[in-house]
């Protein structure tokens, strides 16, 4: 339930609620999950990036396109639309499962081990917004979860001004809110409606830096299932963090308003 509060006052958040915030400020802008990676695979991630084969970087893009197409109803059917309880590391543990295998096939076992993976996490991160309060019955729930895979990580395109995680969703911001009014108007999300391709083309150009990054880690000769496992799951992990984030903050939204919420977290130190 929202708090009222004095026409024309800014609500104040609690004490809780800030030390929640700066939590979840924590978790969305200082990810770890890079150097992580770096220590597993024994070499700097991006020199790890650069090494992948030039050809490689489109047919990546169209995996990870292809994948966040699929995989929004296949995983949110199998949640119930509230609850409080989430599953983290069962998540986790299935998606180290598919990692195992997937170094070894090159990029045909990136198409088919992320398709997987990413349903995976992205039941995942929905079982932590329903946890959170999210109403997974709701199309601009469902698309909050999808958002969860543009965050962690900047683009050449944002402000270096600009907070990371509020310039991912400044950037969103249109292509998200015309995604909401056709899931609003429609019982069953067609893949190929226009305002769908267009939210999912700008979250995949973001979810490509970071599975670019799995790749090339995965791709690392001395790697092996046990690293390819371990990748993945750092992976799921690092989202697991953004979505603790991203649904802490709109949790607490709910309860002060988007304005509010904003102009504490930018307050807040990192």
């Amino acid at each position: 339930m929202e708090r009222e509060h004095p026409a024309g006052s800014a609500p104040r958040l609690s004490q809780e609620h800030l030390e929640q915030l700066q939590q979840a400020k924590r978790l969305l802008e200082h990810p770890g999950y890079v150097a992580r990676i770096t220590d597993v695979i024994g070499m700097p991630l991006e020199a790890a990036v650069k090494a992948l084969p030039a050809a490689w970087t489109s047919k990546i893009a169209a995996v990870t396109n292809a994948s966040l197409t699929k995989c929004l109803n296949v995983a949110n059917a199998t949640l119930r639309p509230s609850g409080t309880s989430s599953f983290p590391k069962l998540h986790s543990a299935a998606v180290a499962l598919s990692g195992a295998a997937g170094g070894a096939f090159g990029i045909a076992g990136l198409a088919l081990e992320l398709p997987v993976s990413t349903v995976v996490m992205l039941r995942s991160i929905a079982d932590i917004g329903r946890a959170q309060g999210e109403n997974l019955a709701s199309g601009e729930a469902q698309l909050a979860c999808l958002m969860v895979f543009s965050l962690g990580g900047k683009t050449a395109a944002d402000d270096a001004s600009d907070s990371g995680y509020y310039a991912a969703r400044i950037a969103l911001a249109q292509a998200m809110s015309e995604a909401t009014v056709y899931l609003a108007k429609h019982s069953l999300a067609n893949e190929s409606a226009p305002a769908l391709v267009r939210l999912i083309a700008q979250i995949a150009t973001r979810f490509n830096v970071h599975v670019s990054q799995k790749a090339a880690a995965m791709m690392v000769p001395i790697i092996g299932a046990a690293g390819g496992a371990l990748v993945n799951t750092l992976f799921i992990n690092h989202f697991q963090d953004m979505a603790r984030g991203h649904f802490t903050v709109r949790r607490l939204e709910r309860l002060y308003g988007p304005d509010s919420v904003s102009a504490a977290y930018l307050q807040l130190q990192g």
